[in-house]
């Protein structure tokens, strides 16, 4: 398989380090930095409602430190009123749109966008209009991927996070799960959408999720923070990516339309 499979590096949780203890060690970009001397091809980051990890004054440096290196940055925003202005203020590459609760460890699962198509589709229109690349974070369901290009969204972004869930904990739903990803990306795919994927995967669950030939993003990011902490992050993401690139050599040829 030819096209290369492009890795976004989700630094979210430098900060979270950093705001344990305050002051302004670790620093997310000196992170991005490194992730990109790497081998990564862009930066993400998640700027939440209650700022417990990401800040305002990251995502402007972020913003000027991708700029700058000519890479993007992907802004994942939940659907409120003062992320799209926060977003439309600094103009990432591209902008995810993902649910997003209080209350919540991490996201716990894709946005629901058939419900949510009349708040969706204005903030997609008003983050297209200002030349920002939109995807979805959703699952792996037809009916979600259908409302994703109905409310103008170029890009889906594929929950993994049962996938690699099932995997790591020996259950046998990983195959059917992996299955309903594998189908999801070729319904999006035909729908014109670029798909990408990701949220909890490790060295272990990548593999098969890198090698579904329409996939031509993944965004990984807490598995590899953690990593750092024992092998280093450059190491950590040059592993990653060797693992990306092999599973996507080894898997048989196809459209990826």
């Amino acid at each position: 398989m030819s096209a290369r499979l492009r890795l976004g590096i989700n630094i979210d949780h430098v900060a979270t380090i950093r705001n344990a203890r305050g002051g302004s060690a670790p620093d997310p970009s000196r992170a991005a930095e490194l992730a990109l001397a790497a081998g990564a091809d862009g930066i993400t980051a998640h700027l939440r409602e209650d700022r417990r990890h990401i800040s305002d004054a990251d995502i402007e440096a972020l913003a000027v430190l991708t700029r700058r290196r000519g890479l993007p940055l992907n802004f994942e925003m939940a659907v409120t009123e003062e992320m799209k202005a926060i977003a439309l203020r600094h103009r990432p590459h591209a902008a995810c749109l993902v649910p997003e609760r209080r209350e919540e460890v991490t996201t716990e699962g894709g946005l629901d966008v058939a419900k949510g198509h009349n708040t969706i589709a204005p903030v997609v229109a008003s983050l297209r209009d200002a030349g920002i690349r939109v995807s979805l974070f959703v699952e792996a369901n037809p009916i979600q991927i259908l409302a994703a290009r109905d409310v103008g969204a170029q890009v889906v972004e594929l929950h993994t996070g049962a996938y690699s869930d099932a995997v790591r904990e020996g259950r046998p739903e990983a195959a059917r799960y992996l299955q309903a990803l594998r189908d999801a990306a070729a319904q999006a795919a035909g729908l014109g959408l670029e798909v990408h994927a990701g949220h909890g995967l490790d060295y272990e669950t990548v593999g098969p999720i890198a090698a579904i030939p329409q996939v031509v993003e993944l965004n990984i990011g807490h598995f590899l923070i953690g990593e750092a902490i024992f092998t280093g992050l450059e190491a950590a993401i040059r592993r990653m990516r060797l693992l990306m690139d092999h599973a996507r050599a080894a898997a048989p040829a196809e459209s990826a339309a």
